[in-house]
């Protein structure tokens, strides 16, 4: 009479290790799922990136945090991480708007992921004559509107000379122009071929588009490069605050540029 209870006890004990190993299996599957949700939504909606340079001036700042959407295009190899070698074109194709703002992979690597504003469609003539946009021989308007203000390494203001251009198609966004003369200002006629597209930057004189040589810029873009136009910005930081820095976060942040839409 006395063994019975011993062994209840002991079949009541034994299911316990079990449910730490279901547990353990449970957290992992869910962080499985969790990625796999992500990588979904990366893929086929929208991913996010950050600007690292100057080339979008005035449009885009250094610090600015972007949603990038991969549907509007149709998707590619490079609509993928790593660009996986899936095959060549695209599926559920959709030809992107003069003017749009679009990230694409880098075509000398195709793993260098660039943004820059989408100029030239296939089959146009591009040049730039003392500095104005001239699209199939007809220049662009642009009017000169009030200086964008920056600081400089030093900390100190400045003020950079804008410009407002108007393409054919009534999309309307602000150029930097900061120095006459320089080698983009003038250029040769490009013939834009077909499936591809001829990108620049809207900081005209600061800015690796192309107007460069493949070979050692940009070059005209190939439509399966295109990753996705860039729709909106969900955070935008100064960069005076260090990550650790969470007493500085506040006065870092750009609270105007927040949830704000790209033109």
């Amino acid at each position: 009479m006395s063994e019975q209870p011993d062994n209840q006890a002991t079949d009541e004990a034994t299911p316990k290790p079990a449910k730490k190993k279901e547990g353990i299996g449970g957290f992992i599957t869910t962080i499985v799922y969790a990625l796999a949700i992500a990588l979904f939504v990366r893929t086929v909606a929208y991913e996010p990136f950050n600007i690292p340079s100057e080339s979008m001036l005035p449009t885009l700042l250094v610090g600015d945090y972007i949603f990038v959407s991969k549907f509007t295009y149709g998707y590619s190899r490079h609509s993928v991480i790593f660009s996986p070698p899936l095959g060549e074109g695209r599926i559920l194709e959709s030809v992107p708007e003069r003017g749009d703002v679009a990230v694409f992979k880098l075509p000398r690597d195709g793993e260098t992921d660039y943004i820059k504003r989408i100029i030239g469609l296939p089959g146009d003539r591009i040049q730039m004559k003392g500095g104005v946009l001239h699209i199939n021989g007809k220049a662009v308007p642009r009017e000169r509107v009030e200086p964008f203000m920056e600081r400089d390494s030093y900390g100190r203001r400045r003020e950079l000379p804008r410009w407002r251009e108007t393409l054919p198609n009534g999309v309307v966004y602000d150029t930097l122009d900061i120095a006459p003369g320089t080698p983009f200002d003038d250029t040769g006629v490009f013939t834009v071929p077909a499936e591809h597209y001829f990108m620049m930057g809207d900081n005209r004189d600061n800015s690796v588009d192309s107007r460069a040589p493949t070979r050692s810029g940009v070059g005209f873009v190939p439509a399966e490069n295109l990753v996705g136009r860039a729709d909106f910005m969900f955070f935008s930081t100064d960069g005076t605050a260090r990550f650790w820095e969470v007493w500085n976060w506040y006065s870092a942040t750009r609270f105007r540029r927040l949830f704000t839409t790209i033109d």
